[in-house]
C-alpha cells in the first residue's frame, strides 16, 4: 500500500525508466510472506536500448534487484526490515530451484538498493557500509556476500549520471535536480515522462492537503504547467482531428486514469475531472 504520493512518485520513476530493460514489479509481494518489496526489477538478457543511458541509475541494472526509495533517511530498523525482505526473496528462489532440480547463482540472486534522501555516519558504520571504487562518492556497499548498498543522495556528485537519482533525494537536491530537468533540451524523451510524473506527483499533493514548502512546490507547479501546455497542445491537435468535444474528452479520462493509478476514489476523480462517477468507474475497471 503507498503511503504518500512521494511513494508513488518514485515507485512510478523507477517503474518508467527500468521498464526497458527488464522486469519491473512495483509493491511486489514476496510469496508466502507478508511483505512487499518496493521494486523488484529483473533485467532481459538482451536490450535494443543500453542501460548507460540512465547513467548512474543504470549501472545497477545488470543483476536482479529489489529497489527500497525513502523520503527520509530510514532507521537502523527499516533498514533491517529491507534486508529482512532481501534474505526472504532470495530464500524463496532458492528453495524453487530446489523443487525444480536447478541451481541459483549468486548473480541470479537479487541486490538490495536503498535509496536514502541522507545518511549519518554512525548508522553507515553500524551496518560496516563502505565507498568502494570505482563507485563514485555516496554508494556505500556492505560486505559482498550481504548483496546490499546504500545510495545516500545528498552526497553524490552533481553530475548528468547522477541526474535520475538526484529527482529522488529532498531539499535542496531535489530541487537542483528538477531545475536541471527543466534546463534540458525538450525533445530529450526522459525529460518529457519526467515531467509527467512529477505533474502526477504535483496532482497527487494538491488533492491529498499535504503542502510542500517553498522553491519545492514552485519547481513543481513549474514542472506541472509546462507538461500541461503539452497536454493542451495534443488535446489541441487531437481537438482538429476528432472534434473538439472529443478533444476535450479524452484529455479530461487521461487526467482521471493518471488520478486513479495515484490511488484516489472514484468520488474525488470525478469531482477533480469533471466526469460522471459512471465514467470514472468504466475507467477503473479497464
Amino acid at each position: 500500500m503507498t503511503r504518500t504520493p512521494f511513494d508513488q512518485f518514485s515507485k512510478q520513476l523507477l517503474e518508467e525508466f527500468l521498464s526497458p530493460f527488464g522486469s519491473v514489479e512495483r509493491s511486489f509481494e514476496i510469496p508466502g510472506e507478508d511483505r512487499q518489496v518496493d521494486v523488484y526489477f529483473i533485467p532481459k538478457p538482451q536490450t535494443t536500448i543500453a542501460p548507460q543511458t540512465l547513467g548512474l541509475l543504470g549501472q545497477i541494472l545488470t543483476t536482479p534487484c529489489l529497489l527500497e526509495p525513502f523520503r527520509n533517511a530510514p532507521s537502523v530498523t527499516e533498514i533491517r526490515h529491507c534486508r529482512l525482505k532481501l534474505l526472504l526473496l532470495q530464500a524463496n528462489l532458492q528453495r524453487q530451484a530446489k523443487r525444480d532440480n536447478i541451481t541459483v547463482s549468486e548473480t541470479q540472486l537479487p541486490h538490495l538498493w536503498i535509496l536514502t534522501p541522507s545518511a549519518s555516519a554512525n548508522t553507515l558504520n553500524g551496518f560496516g557500509a563502505k565507498p568502494k571504487p570505482p563507485w563514485p562518492s555516496g554508494i556505500y556497499h556492505f560486505r559482498v556476500h550481504f548483496k546490499t548498498t546504500i545510495i545516500v543522495i545528498n552526497q553524490l556528485p552533481k553530475t548528468p549520471e547522477t541526474l535520475w537519482l538526484r529527482l529522488l533525494g529532498k531539499g535542496k537536491v531535489q530541487r537542483e535536480a528538477i531545475s536541471e530537468l527543466l534546463a534540458l533540451p525538450k525533445n530529450e524523451p526522459l525529460r518529457s515522462t519526467a515531467l509527467q510524473l512529477l505533474a502526477n506527483w504535483k496532482i497527487a499533493l494538491d488533492y491529498s492537503g499535504i503542502d510542500e514548502q517553498g522553491e519545492l512546490s514552485m519547481q513543481l507547479t513549474q514542472a506541472y504547467l509546462e507538461w500541461e501546455q503539452k497536454t493542451k497542445r495534443q488535446g489541441h491537435e487531437e481537438g482538429r482531428e476528432e472534434g473538439r468535444e472529443e478533444g476535450r474528452e479524452a484529455k479530461q479520462l487521461e487526467i482521471a486514469l493518471k488520478l486513479l493509478q495515484l490511488g484516489l476514489s472514484i468520488e474525488l476523480v470525478a469531482e477533480g475531472t469533471g466526469l460522471s462517477l459512471e465514467q470514472v468507474q468504466q475507467l477503473q475497471q479497464r
